[in-house]
């Protein structure tokens, strides 16, 4: 893939997959469209906190429901060849088995970023930018880390809706495409809410 001249290094993906066995193992590493991105590693505790409350309040309704869908949290790989991309979102909810030792998945239902104001832009434009073309994503979810806003990106068939914004811990976070709802309070448990 021929790119001009910039600060950023660029990789296919079958080399980037070469190369994370063998990066040091205090760095976090995604490739976006073929470009590597060096995360920060460790996260602020409130991050933690709301990846967690999402993550297991999600599972517990697919379980009550018998549902087959299932939360990973951001150490699991979503993994797409055509966009040239393996991220680390913070939660996917994905509806198929898995095989045996899998460390990666092609096929999310839902992906979750919590931003930071370091990761905004990339979650924003980036990542949204290889998420919105995978072909079985139903919702992006945008969760502000410091305050309760969360924003909801749908997909109905082919065509991705507006985004439904939710302020305030009063308001439910409503994934139809895989049957679950959360309410904020639950969310932002212990970081903004007790």
């Amino acid at each position: 893939m021929n790119r001009p001249p910039s600060q950023y290094e660029y990789m296919s993906l079958d080399d980037f997959e070469e190369l994370l066995p063998d990066k040091p193992a205090d760095e976090k590493w995604e490739l976006i469209g073929g470009r590597v991105v060096r995360m920060m590693v460790g996260a602020r505790w409130e991050h933690n906190y709301i990846i967690q409350n999402l993550a297991m309040a999600l599972r517990e309704r697919f379980r009550t429901q018998g549902s087959p869908c299932r939360t990973l949290t951001e150490s699991f790989r979503l993994r797409d060849k055509p966009t040239e991309s393996s991220t680390l979102p913070d939660v996917i909810v994905h509806c198929r088995p898995l095989e045996p030792g899998a460390s990666a998945l092609d096929d999310p239902s839902v992906l979750v970023e919590v931003m930071s104001e370091g990761s905004k832009a990339r979650d924003r434009f980036e990542k949204w930018a290889v998420y919105r073309r995978l072909p079985c994503l139903r919702h992006y979810v945008l969760v502000e880390r410091d305050r309760a806003h969360i924003e909801i990106f749908d997909r109905n068939g082919d065509i991705w809706s507006g985004v439904r914004i939710l302020d305030g811990l009063d308001g439910v976070m409503d994934l139809p495409a895989v049957q679950a709802s959360v309410p904020m309070r639950e969310i932002y448990r212990d970081v903004l809410a007790p």
